[in-house]
Parts: structure tokens; C-alpha cells; sequence
């Protein structure tokens, strides 16, 4: 059940990311129904996976800087 629950989170996370809609991390972690320090392992498992991600202050979301597929 736990990989499910990671899956469904991650592309969620994912589908903020490319809408440049998630907020701030405690705004995303609210969203996603997670804590702060769990949206910022979901970030870095992205990385890990080769997303290109960064945080934009000026528009206060995270966002792909280059095209970026997700894959399971």
C-alpha cells in the first residue's frame, strides 16, 4: 500500500510542478497531506530520478526547467 500511496503523491507533485501551481513547500505539504520535510524527500526522489526541478520565489512554485517526463 505504501508505494501505491508514493506513486499517487508523486504525480500529483508532478502535475503541480508542470502547472507551476504547488506554492510554497508548507503550502504544497498542505495540498499533498504530508509534512514539510516529506514534500522536500519527495523533491530530492524527483532529483534522484533526473526531474530537473527548482524553486521559483518569484512565482513561489516549483518548476521544471527543462522538459521533464515522469516514468515508473
Amino acid at each position: 500500500m505504501q508505494i501505491q500511496k508514493f506513486i499517487s503523491r508523486t504525480r500529483r507533485l508532478d502535475h503541480l510542478i508542470r502547472r507551476k501551481s504547488t506554492g510554497s513547500p508548507a503550502q504544497l505539504a498542505n495540498r499533498l497531506g504530508v509534512s514539510e520535510a516529506t514534500v522536500y524527500r519527495y523533491i530530492q526522489e524527483l532529483k534522484d530520478m533526473g526531474a530537473p526541478i527548482k524553486y521559483c520565489r518569484e512565482r513561489q512554485s516549483y518548476k521544471y526547467e527543462k522538459d521533464y517526463e515522469l516514468e515508473f
